[in-house]
């Protein structure tokens, strides 16, 4: 295994570290139901994702999500959870990734791309909500399922807010960041098409 692979595979682990952690200090949003808590996990992914890759930021909301598994569990026992983290993470940093990359990446190009992941995100994962994770959560919980009209009304007062806050919070966050990031994110990216060339 070569040294760059070696390099690669143990910064993904610190940034998968780093996303676990940064997942259980989440916090609730005044106005927002209690069980929705935001975090800011979906940085160090995206980060990953920047300089390796759109693949290399998936494999590291896997890593967050199988740690956190792991060491706390699940209150169904099956992951549904981890399962509507890992695929709004994904929702997340996949469009933001590919309009950067569109726009010349730029400061613009990356503000852009935050705001198209905020509108994927949420979009999709009520979407998502509706058909499979709502009702996955009812079935693996033993609860009673809702009906449509209470899952719609679920969705549109609390899903879909909570991902727009959410990707807004994050995005505010992450641009600070990458004022400063920017560069040395860009060249992290040139050195690794580089060394894989």
């Amino acid at each position: 295994m070569s040294n760059t692979r070696v390099k690669k595979l143990v910064i993904l682990s610190m940034l998968g570290s780093i996303a676990y952690v940064l997942m259980l200090l989440n916090f609730p949003f005044p106005g927002l139901p209690p069980f929705l808590k935001i975090d800011f996990s979906d940085i160090p992914a995206l980060i990953a994702a920047l300089i390796f890759g759109p693949l290399a930021g998936i494999i590291v909301e896997l890593i967050k999500n199988m740690l956190d598994f792991v060491m706390t569990g699940s209150p169904t026992g099956v992951p549904v959870g981890h399962l509507a983290n890992l695929a709004a993470g994904i929702l997340f940093i996949l469009p933001t990734y590919y309009v950067y990359e569109l726009l010349k990446k730029t400061k613009r190009g990356m503000t852009f791309g935050l705001i198209t992941g905020t509108v994927v995100m949420a979009a999709f994962m009520s979407i998502l909500n509706y058909y499979v994770i709502l009702p996955a959560y009812t079935i693996f919980a033993g609860a009673t399922a809702l009906s449509g009209a209470e899952t719609r009304q679920m969705i549109t007062t609390a899903i879909l807010p909570f991902n727009i806050v959410k990707g807004i919070l994050i995005t505010v966050v992450f641009m600070l960041l990458f004022v400063r990031l920017q560069t040395w994110i860009n060249k992290q990216s040139l050195y690794k098409k580089y060394k894989s060339a």
